[in-house]
């Protein structure tokens, strides 16, 4: 509990995915399969991820948690029963499902057994002709969204656009969204896999067959009042040197972009973060060893963490999470 944990990524085939998580972050695709998600840091019963390496090498995550809760969440350790967030990269080669994602109350009702998922996305790398879809177009109700679900055209109640590499987007339970044409990403959510599909551009696989829908569970947690999501843009591409940009301020996590050239300390003030490497590498002046890091890799920093110092070579961007 007193240096950095990095754990073993979960990969998950998706019929929407593609080859980037291992051409561009370089995570092992075992299959020819198209593969969708690298699940980094998960305390979720579909998956309880591993250390992949140092002294707790083999423990999962869910052990830390039944026996060091304290060292590793801090203050917050009596609220959460289990690992507050979920931690992703995602290759959106073809087409998310337009979905929606219920909060913690309408969790109970609807997928009892899973959590609220809110939840946000930063952009990696985005194809000319991408599409983010997030929040609702104006005027959209339940039933002009009812009425485009059996005409086929959701995507005209939806607001849109092109994102480009360094776009963060906000999807507080509620949101209705999609994804598609070529974008890589990191998201940090709520611990939950709960997913309830509108529409799924009617998609069949080789069989013939179409993935479930969840209509009338969707329609029923959406937040009416959530008009459209703009992205929020980084300096990514305007800046060099350091640079520290403050994304998402909410009560599962507060999300900020940090580019640094120079050590920048870690630890020591009891709370829990994880750090997502976005460009770049370095290493960790782990008191007397050295730890690589590189794109594509998520470290989980516990709230017991001693002061550890990051050495960026030469530069390093990172999303830095941490509990509020």
């Amino acid at each position: 509990m007193h240096i950095p944990l990095r754990f073993e990524p979960f990969m998950r085939p998706m019929v929407w995915g593609g080859r980037r998580l291992g051409e561009v972050l370089g995570k092992p695709l075992p299959t020819k399969e198209p593969y969708g998600e690298s699940w980094e840091i998960s305390d979720h019963r579909l998956h309880r991820s591993v250390i992949a390496a140092g002294p707790g090498a083999g423990q999962s995550l869910r052990q830390l948690m039944e026996t060091e809760r304290s060292a590793l969440l801090g203050e917050a350790a009596a609220a959460h029963e289990i690992f507050p967030w979920l931690v992703k990269f995602l290759d959106a080669r073809d087409w998310l499902s337009v979905q929606v994602h219920p909060d913690d109350e309408a969790v109970g009702r609807l997928c009892p057994g899973d959590g609220g998922k809110t939840e946000a996305w930063f952009v990696l790398a985005a194809d000319p002709g991408s599409r983010i879809y997030a929040g609702l177009v104006p005027g959209t109700n339940n039933a002009t969204l009812r009425a485009a679900l059996e005409a086929g055209t959701v995507a005209k109640c939806l607001h849109h656009f092109e994102p480009r590499p360094g776009d963060c987007v906000f999807l507080p339970a509620g949101t209705v969204h999609a994804v598609g044409g070529g974008v890589l990403m990191a998201e940090v959510q709520q611990t939950s896999d709960a997913t309830f599909r509108l529409f799924d551009w009617n998609r069949r696989d080789a069989h013939g067959k179409s993935r479930t829908l969840h209509i009338e569970e969707a329609l029923a947690c959406i937040d009416w009042t959530r008009g459209p999501v703009k992205p929020i843009r980084t300096q990514t591409s305007a800046s060099r040197g350091r640079l520290q940009q403050t994304l998402v301020d909410c009560p599962f996590f507060h999300l900020e972009f940090v580019r640094e050239s120079v050590p920048l300390a870690c630890g020591g003030d009891g709370r829990l973060q994880v750090w997502i490497v976005v460009a770049g590498k370095g290493h960790w002046d782990l008191h007397g060893r050295e730890e690589e890091i590189w794109r594509g890799q998520a470290w989980l920093l516990p709230a017991a963490l001693s002061e550890t110092w990051c050495r960026p070579d030469p530069e390093l961007d990172l999303l830095r999470c941490t509990l509020p």
